[in-house]
């Protein structure tokens, strides 16, 4: 991503959590706006009894000062976890930290504006890329289910919507390019005049 977009739209699937938001947070502190979409399918390495293990231990540290409070509060939301990963790589307490973290937004799935956009990825944060063959890993929706995460089959259902939506969208896109290829062809010898003056004019 070395040139500037108006908003990056990045899918979240099959790329890892830490590497992602690294990236993330160093193009929102350089001015760029980026969405992250599909958080849910985002991996964490280490098999899932490990990285359940981890998280268990990171939601139960209490606050020491008032026990009784029951704080720090966590998230559970696949999106939440990533925001807060971003958060800590990011001096979020300054101004310029502040106008990055405001510059990043996070869905579970792909919501109505993004579904009908160009999806990027980022090979540098790719689990395929970054792991070894054979290696274990977890998806961020299993981890989120464990600790309270309620809307998993929620965003599922409306995931196999909009994917029936697009597959018919590109069924469609298919048959009028075979149309529009088809009548190309058909008047091929029509307009074989006509191509051959605009070629020799360097058309």
């Amino acid at each position: 991503m070395s040139t500037f977009e108006k908003v990056i739209v990045i899918d979240g699937k099959g790329h890892l959590l830490g590497r992602l938001a690294s990236i993330v947070s160093k193009q929102a502190l350089s001015g760029q706006k980026v969405v992250v979409v599909r958080c849910e399918e985002l991996n964490v390495s280490g098999e899932f009894f490990r990285n359940k293990l981890k998280y268990h231990s990171y939601l139960h540290k209490q606050n020491r000062v008032n026990p009784r409070r029951g704080g720090p509060f966590h998230f559970r939301a696949p999106s939440r976890i990533l925001y807060k990963a971003i958060r800590g790589m990011i001096p979020h307490k300054t101004a310029r930290g502040a106008a990055a973290l405001d510059r990043i937004k996070l869905f579970e799935g792909v919501p109505a504006p993004y579904d009908k956009v160009k999806r990027m990825v980022i090979p540098d944060a790719l689990r395929v890329q970054r792991l070894k063959p054979g290696r274990k890993y977890t998806t961020l929706a299993r981890i989120s289910k464990e600790y309270g995460w309620k809307y998993q089959d929620v965003v599922a259902k409306l995931e196999d919507k909009r994917k029936a939506k697009a597959a018919a969208y590109h069924e469609r896109k298919v048959a009028l390019a075979a149309i529009e290829k088809k009548a190309i062809a058909s008047k091929a010898d029509a307009v074989k005049d006509i191509n051959a003056s605009l070629a020799a004019l360097g058309y």
